[in-house]
Parts: structure tokens; sequence; C-alpha cells
């Protein structure tokens, strides 16, 4: 399915470059700008984005990092904020 008009970008393509990402870095925060970037593409009018992120959350390896979990409660938490 085409969730990118403007760019032509599949379903299958952002799911194949989140699991791409996830193989070569598994630290990575994904975000869209890095599955554009990985596409060689760039955002155009943005009214993708919601089919866009539902594309990217039914990744199964989409997670944040159980390492990286917490990270901004614990920071605050440091500075008695």
């Amino acid at each position: 399915m085409i969730v990118c008009h403007c760019n032509s970008i599949t379903d299958h393509e952002i799911r194949s470059a989140v699991d791409w990402m996830r193989a070569a870095d598994p630290e990575t925060i994904i975000t869209p700008g890095k599955i554009y970037r990985a596409l060689g593409k760039r955002a155009d009018c943005g009214g993708c984005l919601p089919v866009f992120l539902d594309t990217m959350r039914s990744c199964d390896t989409l997670s944040v990092p159980m390492q990286l979990r917490g990270l901004r409660r614990a920071t605050k938490e440091g500075t008695g904020s």
C-alpha cells in the first residue's frame, strides 16, 4: 500500500527501513525523519504522517531498546525538577 504519495513510499518500505535500522544499530531511536533519510527521500506535505506513524508502530522491531527506556524520567529525577 502506498503510504506517502508525494514520495511513493509503501508500507513495505517503511517496515523494511525500520527492520534495517534496528539490525544495523540495536540502540537507535527510530523516527520518521530517519526513515525518510534511509529511503533517500525527504518529507513533503506531511499529509501521510498519521498513516506513516501507524505503519511504524505496527513494526515489532520499532520499540525503544530496554536500556534506553526511562532515561528522560531518570534525568528529571536527578536534577530535582
